[in-house]
Formats: C-alpha cells, structure tokens, sequence
C-alpha cells in the first residue's frame, strides 16, 4: 500500500495564547486562519499560517495548565524560511531580543518564542 498524504500542521502547547500569538505575527508574520474553543472552555486551539504553504501551526491553550512546559533535550525545532534582506530580518529579530543561537558559518540562526520553542530561521535561497 502507498500512502498519498501531506503535512497538514504541527502543535505547540503554550501557556500564554494573546502572548504566543503575538510573536508568531510579528517575529513571521502568521496570522490566526482558525480557532477551536472547546465547549467547556478548557483549551483552546489557534491555527496559524503563513498564507503560503497551506502549513499550519497549532497553538494549544490549556485552561488547567499553570506551569512552564518543561521541553527537556528534544532538540526538536521548526523551520521558517525567509524573503527578502535576511541581515534586515536578523537585525528585526535581535532588536525582539528573541535569537537564542547563531551559525554564522551555516549561515543561519535560531529564535525561541515566549515558551522557549526554537524556529530556525533561513533565506528562502537556501538550498
């Protein structure tokens, strides 16, 4: 048997929704394409996108969650390529103070979002 499938979305559970969404539109500039309130109120799910791909990123809000994620060794990260002056958006993301490492050899770097998930940051040229 073949399976014929495509990605679809990738969960995150956050622990501050307004926070995460915030950074997801202004550090890559996702926006919200739908949400799911379940009927109880005790989680929320926001799906963001890029309006590209078709990918979506899904933010899961617990109503009973307290505590940090503890996110351990999984080294585990999101990849986001970038148009246009990758310096400038570098410079955008240092100025966010959110890199957290660089390759400068590599010729990439890394930023972490408010619950310390680390997304990858490429020039849409790199191969």
């Amino acid at each position: 048997m073949e399976i014929k499938g495509r990605f679809d979305h990738f969960n995150i559970n956050v622990l501050d929704l307004e926070k995460s969404i915030d950074f997801y539109k202004k550090a890559l500039g996702l926006s919200e394409h739908h949400r799911k309130v379940a009927e109880d109120g005790s989680f929320i799910l926001v799906y963001m996108t890029d309006k590209t791909t078709g990918f979506l990123l899904e933010l899961t809000w617990l109503k009973d969650r307290q505590e940090v994620y503890e996110l351990g060794d999984n080294e585990s990260h999101l990849c986001f390529k970038v148009d246009g002056n990758y310096d400038e958006v570098r410079k955008f993301h240092k100025d966010m103070d959110c890199v957290c490492y660089e390759n400068t050899e590599m010729g990439l770097y890394f930023i972490h979002d408010p619950d310390d998930y680390w997304i990858e940051i490429l020039p849409l040229s790199y191969p």
